[in-house]
Parts: structure tokens; sequence; C-alpha cells
């Protein structure tokens, strides 16, 4: 993969996105780790590093060292481990930006480990141009929505309880729902993420409860 430093240009000038993070340095690897579990986590994307919030492009003076840096937090860190490609891209003689490509994976979802001998951690997802700690539905989605198989279900009293709520609310969380239907946590749960995966509800992952609202409708 080669990347020139005019398709660089281009490339920042969209400005940070769902697939798309600048980091001036990797002064933080923990933190930047982040971002690449969310792209593999949700459509892939692409980290610059060299590259500052306002678009401009300084680079790193020492990319191997920056490589170094991160490809050993990701090992570390990151499990399953993330596929991801680094291009090089030249800025001038001293300077150079780095582009790691990350597909979405297969194997997601991708967690972030508490410490080096757990097994599980967090699981972060990408939602506009941030990266998003995730609750248990959200988990459970991305789990299922590899599977690709029609999902069925019955159209009982909590999915018209669900109904009429969103058609004078809009959206809704699960406390909300669970309010509403008088459910208990689990079955409220199950209900908001089979109706998300039969593609009748899409969700807004959100630190302070996820949201959902129906599909195409707005």
């Amino acid at each position: 993969l080669k990347m020139t430093f005019k398709q660089l240009k281009r490339l920042v000038s969209q400005g940070e996105s769902e697939t798309l993070e600048f980091k001036r340095k990797v002064a933080h690897p923990e933190k930047i780790v982040k971002e690449i579990v969310a792209f593999a986590n949700t459509k892939g994307g692409k980290l610059l590093i060299g590259v500052s919030d306002d678009g401009t492009i300084p680079g790193v003076k020492f990319p191997e060292d920056e490589i170094y840096a991160l490809n050993n937090t990701i090992e570390k860190m990151c499990h399953p481990l993330p596929d991801y490609e680094i291009m090089h891209v030249e800025i001038n003689e001293k300077n150079t930006a780095l582009v790691y490509d990350i597909p979405v994976s297969n194997k997601r979802p991708l967690h972030i480990k508490e410490n080096a001998d757990s097994k599980w951690g967090q699981v972060y997802v990408r939602f506009g141009d941030k990266s998003i700690k995730t609750s248990r539905e959200i988990q459970k989605i991305i789990k299922r929505q590899k599977r690709n198989k029609d999902i069925k279900f019955n159209f009982g009293d909590k999915e018209k309880i669900l109904m009429s709520y969103l058609e004078e609310h809009k959206t809704i969380n699960l406390y909300q729902f669970q309010a509403a239907a008088k459910l208990n946590k689990y079955t409220a749960s199950n209900t908001l993420i089979i109706l998300v995966l039969a593609n009748v509800l899409s969700v807004e992952p959100c630190d302070k409860g996820d949201i959902y609202r129906l599909k195409n409708k707005f």
C-alpha cells in the first residue's frame, strides 16, 4: 500500500470522522489503541499519526519509534488482535506521517484488556468522530451482526408499547423501555437487541445510555 503526500492532504481535508482519526504523535499509546479497536469493531478506518487536530501535517521525526510504541501497546492490550497495515508518507527530508489502515474485524468485538493477564476488557465502537465505550447491548449486537442471519421476532405487547412510545417521543433508552413496558432489565435489553438486529430499530451508542429510534423514520 502506498500513499502520496497529495493523497494524504486530500484525506486530511475531509476532517475527523467515523472512519478517520488524527493524532499529532504517539504520546499516550494506551489511549490511541481505543481508536484502533473502535475502528475494527465498527466500519474500519484510518488512524493518521503526525497530523494535528486542526488538519496541519507536521509529521514525526522518528516514525519507527512511534510504530514501536503503538504496535507494542496493541500486542499487549488488544484481544483478539486487530489487523492493520502501516503506510509511511514522506512530508519532507526530516518528517514522515504514518497511516494505520484498520479494516473491520471478523473477530469482533475486540476488547482492550484491563491488564496484561486479563482476557476481557472494554469494548469501544466508533460513532461520529468519537470512540465510545459500549454497553452489553452493543457488544451483543456486534457479535450477532457478524452472522448475518435473518432475525425473526414476535410482535407482542412489549413491542407494541415500544412502538407507541417511539411514535410519541422519537427515541428511547433501555431504562425508559423497562419502565414503560414494566419489564426486567434482561428482557428489555434482549427485546431491543433483537429489534436492532431485525432492522426495526437503529441504535446510537452513548456513554449515558444508548439511544434507540425507529429505523428509516426521523
